[in-house]
């Protein structure tokens, strides 16, 4: 079972990257015209005095191996439902599949570091196991590589956004 870990500097505050990170308006902006997505929707975001609570819908754009895209579909989607616990400030969630939910697993942490006035270090860890007879291997690779260029990809544009929403100020 593969484990990823990734780490990003963002450019704003620990407040700043929070409120965007549950910002629904522009999370949509970020998946559908900044990362490419078919579709992004939030269906329910939930806050009490101790957490966030969060379920989206997301149609990603894949690049998949021939032999996935027969097994997952055309239309491959899924949602990711996630809770962050205000003490510690860690999100934590799991993507559920349209296809294959019972047998591929992808979960996550999401911590993030305040370096400076406007710098925030953001590090992830996301485990993902497929347990599918003679491809789980390509799965799990596949899902590594696509979520890796997906969450590298984000973070360039969020940078680009907050630089040009600065130089506009």
């Amino acid at each position: 079972m593969p484990k990823l870990e990734l780490t990003h500097e963002i450019e704003c505050s620990l407040d700043a990257f929070w409120s965007g990170f549950f910002d629904p308006a522009l999370n949509a902006k970020l998946f559908l015209e900044g990362l490419g997505f078919r579709d992004y929707k939030t269906v329910s975001q939930k806050e009490t005095d101790d957490k966030i609570v969060r379920t989206t819908a997301v149609e990603p754009t894949l690049s998949l191996p021939p032999a996935l895209s027969k097994l997952l579909g055309s239309s491959f989607r899924y949602s990711e439902e996630g809770t962050f616990d205000k003490a510690t400030k860690v999100w934590r969630w799991k993507l559920v599949p349209s296809a294959m939910a019972d047998k591929i697993r992808v979960e996550g942490v999401l911590r993030a570091t305040e370096l400076g006035p406007e710098k925030v270090r953001r590090d992830i860890e996301l485990q993902i196991e497929a347990k599918v007879f003679m491809v789980g291997g390509l799965i799990e690779e596949t899902f590594q590589k696509q979520l890796s260029q997906g969450w590298t990809k984000g973070a360039d544009i969020q940078n680009q956004w907050l630089r040009a929403q600065r130089a506009a100020t």
